[in-house]
């Protein structure tokens, strides 16, 4: 028959396991704090050689700064620098507003560019037809006619022209209808034919005159002629003109 154990050594067999678990979790933890110590002093290292490293360069930042605060001292007090800082921490959003309008800005800039070369050439090739078709050319003309037109009018007869520029281009559109062009070019035409008769080709005599009544198109004209005549009878006269009146 096998040996049964004895609930001491059972006992003490429990307690042993449950202090090797305990002396594990112990030394767990220890190798935990262990290399957190080392983590910290490490970090505690690289900290001391920033440190050290940046202490030169804020020193002699330092030193830049009072030498620039002394030479301002006598324009700028420290209360207004610091009253401008807190202007400055003040307004920030307002600075961030503008910051946002200028990037909206930036992208309409960037978003408008591709139009805008392209415009430039075609403004750019416009220019070159004019140049070609010669508007550069005429252009100094213009300007001497227009010195002449300021030399030979005065303020009033620009603003009397204003006053009547209706009627004017009113005038100019009736005139420059079809018919009326085609008879100011026939009147033109046989008024140059007229001058150029010489005077020894005219018969001027009573005799001659009579002769020429005989002519269809003399009468025609002189008829013509007398209902133009008429017509300007019953045009009423500008103000300040007398009427005639039949005796």
């Amino acid at each position: 028959m096998a040996d049964t154990p004895i609930p001491a050594q059972t006992d003490v067999q429990a307690q042993l396991q449950a202090l090797n678990a305990k002396l594990d979790a112990l030394s767990e933890q220890v190798a935990l704090l262990t290399e957190y110590v080392w983590e910290q002093r490490q970090r505690q290292q690289e900290w001391d050689e920033l440190k050290a490293d940046l202490t030169p360069i804020g020193m002699e930042m330092f030193a830049v700064a009072v030498e620039g605060l002394d030479e301002i001292e006598p324009y700028v007090r420290m209360e207004d620098i610091l009253a401008f800082l807190k202007r400055l921490a003040v307004n920030l959003h307002n600075f961030e507003a503008m910051l946002d309008q200028l990037e909206s800005i930036n992208d309409l800039v960037q978003d408008l560019t591709p139009v805008a070369n392209d415009a430039f050439l075609v403004a750019v090739d416009q220019l070159e037809d004019m140049e070609k078709q010669g508007y550069f050319a005429v252009l100094p003309e213009l300007k001497y006619i227009m010195d002449n037109i300021i030399s030979a009018f005065g303020p009033e007869d620009v603003r009397a022209l204003g006053d009547n520029i209706v009627l004017i281009l009113s005038t100019i559109r009736s005139m420059t209808q079809p018919e009326i062009m085609t008879l100011v070019q026939q009147l033109t035409e046989s008024t140059q034919e007229a001058v150029r008769t010489p005077d020894e080709a005219l018969d001027i005599s009573y005799l001659g005159l009579i002769r020429q009544m005989r002519d269809p198109q003399m009468r025609l004209g002189l008829a013509r002629t007398m209902q133009l005549l008429r017509a300007m009878g019953g045009i009423a006269p500008p103000q300040g003109n007398q009427v005639i009146s039949d005796q």
